[in-house]
């Protein structure tokens, strides 16, 4: 198995292809990476900016350029001795017009050959039921879009379709006969009943009148190319026919102003395998299952074995002539059987480097059985920025953020709240489908014969709003002791909530840990694991919308802490869960990705840096934000006694500030605008004020008013007197934070990932600000003067780099000493013990030191914090004077003489190292052992 040492992550689109990918691949070689990690670079929707919206996985995406482009590509990597680690996309598919195994569907409903590929409640082995599959894409209520005219029907030479704007959905093969008999007696008074072509077009209606009930998926395929092949020859032949079938598309179009006028086309749309409706129906009605809550994106039944070999045919290709090397599965808590998926992936893929999407919450830990080499990062993530957060100081900061906007509820609080909110107005379908299973099931036994749907389904919410962790993994082969924890936890919480659904919750618990009667037929116990497996896909989205997507939007305590799969409520961790987080990676993960910036983060990792040094300053940072609010109280809006942004919304908004302000003046315009876009995404996302189902355009423009006139750049602005300086000061200490972190991740166990452009400072906020282009010349041109200039002076240079480390290049530095370390002793870093390191004397708990140890070869990590009480502004973590007496204790046994890779300079040691004397010249230390 090829491990990757580390891996770049590329957004791609149509701006940056394959051949921009290529024009880079020297840089990043140079950098001292050694795989691309690759965003989707499949067939999506056009236009699409990120690539999860896959329209075709057999494809290659033509916006991203051509095959022999690709190849190009994969050729320059692997000159340079680069892998290629992809991300995959097995959970879902564009709800799009280009979806052409979708539109198959819509188009011959039971009878397509591509039916079972998607999660639709035809799929169901206990529904029953074929109603239209919802299309909830339009963006006013459908009477609205009908009779405002913005539904068309359309002819082409692929038959008759329906459209709404870029939209063109496909109708049924019998709805042939409705449109072709409106004014057919004009035609035959036109051309006459016994002219050939008249006859020809009474065939082509004879057989859409009489298609048989029974017909194979092949022959109703052969019957409607049969028929769309003969009335476009009709059509394009003859002129008659062409009126007459344009002006029959003109009298089902209707006319805006005359409603009656639409009535032939809404009947013709009641009929199809389909129901065009408004996109926030898909809140309360579901029948088919989504990506978290994008109706845009219909989920795909991989579990079917014909559907994962053909959507992974070409995946599996490029893995076997070597062009990926690793393969990254995105979402895949959303499968209906991760296992079962790992399982077969690996057996088409063998021996690849494989990981997976997975979000861990504090504690948990991957099922063992997975053959996979990790996680994609997120659990790294959240420990390593946890590390730069001053613990003593939470109940200050939960002071400070009840002072400031009242708010008193814990974390741990506001996530049922949240999760309750997200069953009730955006997964409300979703769960509705679950309680009517539920209903099914408790109806056949006399113990829950008087349960009402009702009550199942308040009983259900209750449990699922408590769920602590993603998903659970039960199947067929049962149940393991951690998920039985689990649901028997969250079982006994709701009932605490719930007393009067005690009876409710108890048969939920029954059913949930497959507590099988010994009566059930084989039949029941299907259906029993069935809806238990739904309730594990259904978790997972809960727990992303009601915690990611609302609660960490919400809960603004310190918000750096409010990331994907981050635990707010607690407040930092301690170097020694660190250290026990790394102990178990090591002899469990060692190879799993080490992560700091995604794509999809809340912040960049630079923004978080920052803002960990609020961490350390509870009473200063509450006397600025006391300061600022009463600066900008005049910019509040007050409208019926109700003061626009809330308190809860302006702390955030500072605290947005504060981390992502930028260090150039120049960039200061654009990140007005971000800033804005920034804050009415969150507000909407937390669905307090305003929300993407229900917009509230008054809290909106009062806040993104209240931005702009917050940071007017004026000479006279109070805010930006007050302000800037505080932040200058913060985000001085902020670079000594990121420099440690990025030295930690890189020689932590794990492959370190770096987000495209996180190389320099990453500033960035939450996606799209994060998918911004990356100016890769400047990166480039950085690099090139640092490798030469270290190869003749690097003390000198070191010096340089620190005096102007605003501009970052102090933080590409590290990268390539640092990745130039660990490439020349990769057997260390990927195969050696992990020995937490223990540190004494005066800053005792300032330093995070560990080392990395195989055979004879050892190498330390050392990486100070918490700057604030250890330098005045303007000064460096350096030397003796700075560190006093704290030192190191190596471990026994060790060379005495070291190298440190970052400086390149030799360090001696008795068996312990003073801190000052090894951060002579860096804010951070790499010690390799010298034998």
């Amino acid at each position: 198995m090829r491990i990757p040492k580390a891996t770049y992550r590329i957004q791609f689109n149509s701006e940056f292809g394959f051949d921009a990918a290529k024009a880079i691949t020297n840089y990043l070689a140079e950098l001292g990476i050694s795989d691309l990690y690759a965003s989707p670079i499949f067939k999506a929707r056009a236009g699409s900016g990120h690539g999860y919206d896959v329209v075709d996985p057999t494809l290659l995406n033509p916006e991203l350029g051509t095959q022999e482009a690709f190849d190009s590509l994969v050729q320059e990597l692997q000159q340079h001795q680069m892998g290629w680690v992809q991300d995959i996309v097995p959970n879902h598919m564009a709800y799009d017009s280009q979806n052409k195994y979708l539109m198959d569907v819509l188009e011959y409903g039971p009878d397509s050959a591509y039916v079972d590929y998607f999660d639709i409640s035809w799929n169901s082995p206990f529904a029953g039921k074929q109603e239209p599959i919802l299309a909830p894409l339009l963006g006013n209520f459908y009477g609205d879009s009908l009779e405002n005219g913005e539904i068309q029907l359309n002819y082409d030479e692929r038959g008759l379709n329906v459209n709404y704007y870029s939209l063109k959905l496909p109708l049924k093969l019998e709805s042939y006969a409705r449109f072709l008999t409106q004014n057919l007696g004009k035609l035959a008074k036109t051309l006459g009943r016994r002219h050939p072509t008249f006859v020809r077009l009474l065939g082509v209606l004879y057989i859409v009148k009489n298609i048989p009930s029974e017909t194979t998926a092949q022959q109703r395929q052969d019957q409607a190319a049969f028929v769309k092949g003969l009335l476009w020859e009709l059509y394009t032949d003859n002129s008659e026919v062409k009126t007459f079938i344009d002006e029959n598309l003109q009298l089902f179009n209707g006319e805006p102003g005359k409603p009656e006028s639409f009535n032939l086309l809404d009947n013709l749309l009641s009929e199809q395998f389909f129901r065009l409706c408004y996109w926030k129906v898909g809140a309360e009605e579901m029948n088919y299952r989504r990506f978290f809550t994008v109706n845009e994106l219909i989920s795909v039944k991989v579990e079917d074995l014909k559907v994962f070999r053909n959507t992974h045919d070409l995946i599996c290709k490029l893995v076997s002539e070597g062009k990926f090397t690793g393969l990254r599965i995105d979402h895949i808590d959303g499968l209906y059987d991760p296992k079962q998926y790992i399982d077969r992936l690996r057996e088409k893929t063998g021996d690849t480097y494989i990981t997976v999407e997975k979000i861990l919450q504090q504690g948990e830990d991957l099922p063992s059985d997975w053959s996979v080499q990790g996680t994609s990062g997120y659990d790294y993530l959240n420990y390593i920025n946890g590390l730069f957060c001053k613990t003593d100081n939470e109940e200050q900061f939960t002071q400070i953020y009840s002072n400031f906007t009242g708010i008193t509820a814990s974390f741990e609080q506001v996530v049922p709240e949240k999760k309750h909110l997200i069953i009730d107005r955006n997964l409300a379908g979703d769960i509705d489908n679950l309680a009517f299973l539920l209903k099914t099931i408790s109806g056949k036994y006399r113990y829950g014969n008087d349960f009402t749907i009702n009550g199942l389904k308040r009983a259900l919410a209750e449990i699922l709003s408590r769920f602590p962790v993603y998903r659970t993994y039960v199947t067929e082969a049962g149940i393991s002791e951690i998920d039985r924890a689990f649901v028997q936890e969250v079982t006994e919480a709701a009932k605490s909530y719930t007393p009067l659904l005690y009876h409710e919750l108890n048969f939920i618990e029954k059913l949930l840990l497959l507590e099988y009667d010994d009566f059930l037929s084989e039949a029941e116990k299907s259906q029993w694991l069935y809806f238990v497996m739904r309730v594990q896909q259904y978790t997972g989205p809960l727990m992303a919308k009601g915690v990611e997507d609302t609660a960490l939007y919400v809960y603004n305590r310190f918000v750096s802490l409010n990331e994907v799969g981050g635990e707010p409520g607690h407040f930092g961790i301690s170097p020694s869960e660190f250290h026990e987080f790394n102990q178990q990676r090591q002899s469990k993960w060692v190879h799993a990705m080490s992560t700091t910036s995604t794509h999809d983060t809340k912040r960049g990792e630079d923004t978080r840096a920052r803002l960990n040094v609020l961490s350390e300053i509870p009473e200063e940072w509450q006397k600025q934000v006391r300061s600022w609010s009463d600066i900008n109280r005049s910019y509040r809006k007050t409208v019926k006694r109700f003061t626009m942004p809330v308190r809860n919304d302006e702390y955030l908004f500072y605290q947005t500030l504060v981390g992502a302000f930028p260090f150039d003046e120049e960039d200061i315009p654009s990140f007005v605008e971000r800033v804005k876009d920034y804050v009415v995404k969150a507000i909407r996302e937390a669905k307090v004020h305003t929300a993407w189902l229900r917009e509230n355009s008054t809290y909106e423009n009062a806040f993104t008013d209240f931005v702009t006139a917050v940071l007017e750049p004026s000479q006279e602005n109070p805010f930006l007197k007050e302000f800037l300086p505080f932040q200058k000061w913060v985000a001085e200490y902020g670079i000594f934070n990121s420099l440690s972190q990025t030295l930690l991740k890189i020689t932590s166990p794990g492959v370190p990932d770096f987000y495209q452009g996180s190389e320099l400072w990453d500033l960035s906020l939450v996606d799209p600000d994060n998918r911004r282009p990356v100016d890769f010349e400047t990166r480039q041109s950085y690099l090139k003067a640092i490798k030469e200039q270290a190869n003749t002076d690097i003390l000198k240079l070191i010096d340089e780099l620190l005096a102007q480390k605003k501009d970052a290049r102090v933080k590409l530095f590290l990268i390539v000493q640092a990745l130039k370390a660990r490439t020349e002793h990769l057997q260390v870093f990927q195969q050696g013990n992990y020995l937490p390191l223990e540190v004494t004397g005066k800053f005792k708990e300032h330093i995070i030191a560990f080392a990395r140890n195989d055979g004879n070869k050892t190498i330390v990590t050392i990486a100070p914090r918490f700057f604030t009480s250890l330098i005045q502004p303007g000064e460096y973590p350096l030397g003796q004077e700075v560190w006093n007496d704290t030192s190191l204790k190596l471990p026994t046994e060790v060379s005495s003489t070291w190298k440190d890779a970052i400086t390149e300079q030799a360090v001696q040691s008795n068996g312990t190292l003073l801190i000052g004397e090894v951060l002579k010249y860096f804010p951070g230390a790499l010690l390799v052992s010298q034998n």
